[in-house]
């Protein structure tokens, strides 16, 4: 979930209301742009510190009778030597492109 301003909080909620902290909202401008702190670290873990945090950039652009949905996940040098790992993760199947494919797929029912 993602409360719906600058500086709310993005995170899960699990069927029996647990919650888990996956970090903030940096920017609310809708309709065309969100940016959010990821504060997961390698571990997926959160982590509060925001010197430890990526960023991630979605941008919605009008284009003919459709949208272009554009995401971006940047900033992973302040992981350190496992920068590439979550990167590789997040770019692998499961990750962004899978996430955006379900978001795509219940716009279009």
């Amino acid at each position: 979930m993602i409360e719906p301003r600058a500086g709310g909080r993005w995170f899960e909620r699990a069927a029996d209301g647990t919650e888990c902290d996956w970090g903030f909202v940096s920017a609310w401008e809708p309709p065309r742009r969100l940016v959010l702190a990821w504060h997961l670290n390698p571990d997926w873990d959160f982590d509060p510190d925001p010197a430890r945090a990526t960023e991630v950039e979605v941008t919605f652009e009008p284009e003919n009778a459709h949208t272009v949905v554009t995401l971006e996940h940047r900033g992973f040098e302040v992981l350190g030597d496992r920068a590439a790992e979550v990167r590789d993760s997040v770019s692998s199947p499961g990750g962004w492109v899978d996430l955006l494919d379900a978001y795509a797929a219940k716009l279009s029912y």
